[in-house]
């Protein structure tokens, strides 16, 4: 059932994108700023139930309509299924994202392709290049990837559509409350941050070593090692890691001393990502993602061998 709900979400989200900030982004938004404005007095057990409440209240319902549906067809359970991870994946925005910036860059369009990488990250990238540009787009790529695509679905593998919705809703308080200075909210942001890196911790390693398998293996395994750490401190360092060594390119922007503007330290191997390092990591996550789905396929079979 998890292969045919994925592959029916992959299908939805072509034939039918979700409008991913309107429905989801946004509620979620106003929830994150109606916890804050009413518990963050600073103190580390407002940051605990302000998430109890936040995520806790979401799982339940999400349960409670997954017992319900249980009762009366599996079909509806299939479908509730398919429902919620194509509320909580979202991986068709970022993958257009992707693409728009690739084929500006493709035609030497820079400012074209700041524009658009802006209206991505959020955050400003005057003055790249276009060498820079490639880096950081493959970056936001794989990091998208693991968060709209392979972390939601290995939550959801393990623990159904609470897992998937369990995954997104406490990376986006993360992101939401857990990305400012300590010094403005307390601990509020850093029990976000922490929880989520607990629950991601066994996703990310799973992304990571999927990219290690289709890439480049040595490499990838290298850079996983050697060069995790030089990443912020988001949980993404290994899965960017990995994706460096497993393309074979370098990743990170050079140190600020150098001039250039960069969030981390150079990552990855000797070789500089171009245009067609681009086409690569598209070819690195199409990969994985077959993986994934062959290795839920020989898992079905094996289950209907043996019962």
């Amino acid at each position: 059932m998890s292969l045919f709900s994925l592959l029916a979400v992959l299908l939805l989200e072509q034939v039918r994108p979700l409008p991913y900030d309107r429905v989801v982004n946004e509620p979620l938004t106003h929830l994150a700023g109606f916890l804050e404005s009413r518990l963050n007095a600073g103190e580390r057990r407002h940051a605990i139930s302000a998430w109890l409440i936040g995520v806790g209240g979401l799982l339940l319902v999400t349960a409670t309509v997954s017992l319900f549906l249980a009762i009366l067809s599996p079909l509806l359970v299939w479908l509730w299924n398919v429902l919620v991870l194509y509320m909580t994946m979202g991986w068709r925005r970022p993958s257009v994202h992707y693409t728009d910036i690739q084929k500006a860059l493709r035609i030497g369009d820079v400012l074209q392709a700041r524009r658009l990488l802006v209206a991505w990250r959020g955050r400003g990238v005057d003055g790249l290049s276009s060498a820079e540009l490639v880096r950081l787009t493959i970056e936001d790529a794989l990091c998208a990837s693991h968060r709209h695509l392979f972390g939601v679905f290995a939550c959801f593998l393990l623990l159904g559509p609470c897992g998937a919705v369990l995954y997104r809703v406490s990376a986006f308080l993360a992101d939401s409350w857990g990305l400012r200075d300590e010094t403005d909210d307390g601990d509020f942001g850093g029990f976000a941050r922490q929880t989520f890196a607990i629950i991601d911790w066994l996703p990310v390693r799973l992304t990571a070593a999927t990219f290690a398998i289709v890439g480049n293996f040595e490499d990838a395994v290298y850079c996983w090692r050697s060069q995790a750490e030089k990443s912020p401190g988001d949980g993404l360092g290994i899965v960017l890691a990995s994706g460096a060594g497993a393309l074979g390119v370098r990743l990170g922007m050079r140190s600020p001393e150098s001039g250039e503007i960069g969030r981390h330290a150079e990552i990855g191997t000797d070789e500089e990502a171009d245009v067609d390092s681009m086409e690569s990591a598209v070819g690195l996550v199409w990969r994985a993602l077959m993986l994934w789905l062959l290795l839920l396929l020989l898992l079905g079979l094996a289950s209907l061998v043996g019962g």
